[in-house]
């Protein structure tokens, strides 16, 4: 089976163009799928509806996934040998009618204003900590998800217009403006850290790491876990959070969904349904506020 999915993830990387945070948790769930396989004694071309089942079974037990991972999982596989069929490597696809574990509906958890404000007085005066100030601005100011933030380019930045070009899911480019604060930040990190960072490398990448390589995703996760730490914050805050707070924040301001849902590049406006969940309370009190025979 290794073999197979080996051409399978150089498919996905070359012919169906998906994100490189997709072929890495596909490469891992098939590994895990396929030593489940090997420890089982099941042949993959032989597997049945009944096996897969127990498959899921292990993953939500033994494993403790969460509905979303087996999902995930349930996806990859689904893809796998949607692949394999085309190949004529097997005759019949036995995941095509598989259904996952309903998703439980987790309200989107989001900062006060307040919380991002002692995250940034937290950061110091070092070429580090000025680039941290960056990341954390334009995390909020853009609501881009960490893996869009982390490809950003220098010539992706538009600072006339404070626009970012940044390439989201399923290498869909989108267009994100960023505030004054933002802009600020922004040119103040590349006029006196990036280059100190760099250490005489060179770079097209605008965050760079201590050792002048491209930041990755589990720096930028590193950076605001140790600023919470820190900062002595007890919030769960994670790069997702900031996402999450843009969203709320253009909405309890009054933005349409449809726009929130262009801003935050979402492909199906359900979405981002879930963050009226979350203005709910926002919209009563303003309610309670405002009609004159809510009022005492």
């Amino acid at each position: 089976m290794n073999e197979y999915i080996e051409k399978f993830i150089e498919y996905i990387r070359f012919q169906r163009n998906y994100s490189n945070n997709t072929e890495i948790n596909y490469s891992i769930d098939l590994e895990e799928f396929n030593n489940y396989l090997n420890e089982h004694e099941i042949k993959f071309k032989d597997i049945s509806y009944r096996e897969i089942s127990f498959y899921t079974k292990y993953l939500k037990e033994e494993r403790k996934l969460e509905p979303s991972s087996i999902n995930r999982h349930l996806s990859a596989l689904r893809s796998f040998y949607n692949y394999l069929l085309n190949q004529e490597v097997i005759n019949s696809n036995p995941f095509k009618l598989i259904s996952g574990p309903k998703k439980s509906i987790n309200l989107p958890n989001y900062m006060k204003y307040s919380e991002f404000e002692t995250m940034i007085e937290t950061c110091d005066e070092t070429p580090l900590g000025i680039r941290n100030i960056a990341i954390l601005e334009l995390l909020l100011a853009t609501g881009a998800r960490i893996g869009e933030l982390i490809e950003i380019k220098l010539n992706d930045i538009n600072f006339n217009e404070r626009e970012i070009k940044v390439l989201g899911k399923g290498n869909k480019e989108r267009i994100c403006y960023f505030n004054e604060h933002a802009l600020v930040s922004l040119k103040r990190y590349i006029e006196e850290s990036r280059s100190k960072l760099l250490k005489n490398k060179t770079s097209d990448y605008l965050f760079i790491n201590h050792v002048g390589n491209h930041l990755t995703d589990r720096g930028v996760r590193t950076i605001i876990d140790a600023i919470i730490k820190k900062s002595s914050l007890n919030a769960k805050i994670t790069p997702h959070t900031f996402r999450h707070t843009f969203a709320t924040m253009l909405l309890n301001a009054g933005c349409d969904l449809k726009s929130v849902q262009e801003l935050l590049g979402h492909v199906n406006l359900s979405t981002t349904s879930i963050y009226t969940h979350v203005t709910n309370d926002r919209i009563r009190d303003i309610y309670l506020h405002t009609h004159p025979r809510s009022k005492k």
